[in-house]
């Protein structure tokens, strides 16, 4: 390594990324996302030994946390060079292990064995960063390790293979409706700091009206939401052009072409891309191998992998078929989604003439709502699929399921949306004796408790902004 530079070359890179070691004037945003406290509760638990890893997509304010930590602990009277920050997909950084680096930050910084706060940027960008990880757990106890990656840990198996019991995730999605309201420092709506989506199926009729009227005034920022979606970066952007602009080169492009190549390998980007855009063609849809091969000109293998690919790196989710009485599902026929719908709005340049299409907004909103609901039920770690019945085409498009609970959700963003008990969700719940069901309209004067006489279950019916507001405001609740 000697031949391409020298250690002073070295240190200058890390004093750049380190400002307070100098005890120069550096800014943090303000707005913290819910991952914050989080990962501050890990990293001062000097008793939990095992390395942090905040994972998500590009741009969604993972290195922002990185800094506002730093900040947070030199705010506690931690001594600042005992915080260390490095982007590990810094041109000259990526010609380094984390040894190597550590070695030249303990040796000129802060010596090894006083104590040290880690973050690790990027860490997928490191030469074999799973092992090395694991070694510093393992026999550094005067470590504090935080580690962002935007694909989802990249390799799920090599995690699992070299860092069982050492590693504990945090996922970082885009921006919930409530954060966007709170970033974009909109007049909040005065309900109770604690109220749960739950909650709701044990008000009474006035309550509930109350409960819309109060969030009635967020209509506005929600369209705004399903336009632009939830990267910190654009949601205060008004200008909608650049906002996908923005999107298309910084998220999409970059992850595309140079991410898959460099951490996955792709070498034929082109089919890769191919398969991105049909998939924000059919957002939502079920998505056949063979067929979508054909449309593609490509082989069924590949586009297995590609899929595999894209969820790996945070771009789609992937919601299999629900097995239903304990009748398997023979064939795997999964639907996919974007991860943020502002995606698919980027890349096929819908702005806001969409917001008067409904089959465009059916769809928008279908994956805003799943996209919640991955982020408030991810620490019960629960299924969460799909159910279409195979003889009636009846079906529902998306079911949370753990040992606790079964959740069934069915998205009706329409004008006047009717909900029958012949439907496909009624049908389910009947099949599944589902107790509480969610109906997920469009107005707020859709918004109340229905039954069906022989059926045990209560059906919400709920609009989307209020349902995806209150989601993310539960959303903080469990993780503070």
């Amino acid at each position: 390594m000697k031949e391409f530079f020298d250690r002073t070359e070295i240190l200058n890179v890390l004093h750049g990324f380190n400002p307070w070691w100098s005890g120069r004037p550096y800014d943090v945003p303000d707005f913290r996302r819910l991952a914050f406290e989080t990962c501050c509760s890990y990293l001062e638990d000097s008793s939990l030994r095992r390395a942090i890893l905040l994972s998500g997509p590009r741009r969604v304010g993972k290195t922002t946390i990185l800094t506002q930590i730093a900040s947070n602990l030199i705010s506690k009277k931690n001594d600042p060079k005992s915080i260390f920050y490095i982007s590990l997909d810094h041109p000259l950084i990526k010609l380094l292990n984390l040894r190597q680096i550590l070695d030249i930050y303990h040796e000129a910084v802060h010596p090894l064995g006083q104590g040290s706060f880690l973050l690790f940027d990027e860490i997928q960008y490191s030469k074999e960063w799973e092992t090395e990880i694991k070694l510093l757990v393992d026999h550094q106890p005067n470590y504090r390790i935080l580690a962002t990656g935007s694909a989802s840990v990249v390799h799920k198996e090599k995690l699992a293979e070299s860092g069982v019991g050492r590693w504990i995730t945090v996922p970082i999605p885009t921006l919930s409706f409530f954060e966007f309201v709170h970033i974009r420092g909109e007049r909040l709506p005065e309900i109770p700091a604690n109220l749960r989506l739950s909650d709701l199926f044990n008000k009474q009729k006035g309550e509930l009206a109350e409960i819309a009227t109060r969030l009635r005034e967020l209509m506005p920022a929600f369209q705004q939401y399903l336009l632009v979606g939830g990267f910190p970066e654009t949601a205060t952007q008004k200008n909608i052009s650049l906002c996908q602009r923005l999107l298309r080169e910084d998220v999409v492009e970059r992850v595309l072409k140079r991410d898959m190549t460099a951490l996955f390998g792709v070498r034929n980007v082109n089919d890769l891309e191919k398969l991105f855009i049909y998939l924000c063609l059919h957002s939502g849809g079920i998505v056949a191998h063979k067929t979508c091969a054909d449309a593609l000109e490509t082989s069924a293998a590949t586009v297995a992998n590609h899929l595999a690919l894209l969820e790996q790196a945070n771009l789609v989710y992937r919601l299999p078929p629900a097995e239903v009485g304990g009748k398997r599902v023979l064939k795997a026929r999964n639907k996919y989604y974007l991860v943020d719908a502002a995606l698919r709005n980027a890349v096929l340049l819908r702005g806001e003439e969409i917001l008067t299409n409904a089959e465009e907004m059916g769809t928008i909103v279908e994956t805003t709502v799943l996209r919640h609901l991955y982020a408030y039920y991810y620490r019960d770690t629960p299924e969460i699929v799909y159910w279409r019945d195979p003889a009636t085409q009846k079906e529902v498009d998306v079911i949370v399921r753990s040992p606790k609970y079964i959740l069934p959700f069915e998205i009706k963003y329409q004008e006047n949306p009717n909900l029958r008990e012949t439907s496909g969700l009624a049908t389910y719940c009947r099949l599944e004796k589902v107790e509480q069901a969610y109906w997920v309209t469009r107005q707020d004067k859709n918004f109340g408790l229905t039954e069906f006489e022989g059926l045990e279950t209560k059906f919400l019916k709920v609009p989307a902004h209020i349902l995806c507001y209150l989601l993310g405001q539960s959303e903080r609740l469990l993780w503070t």
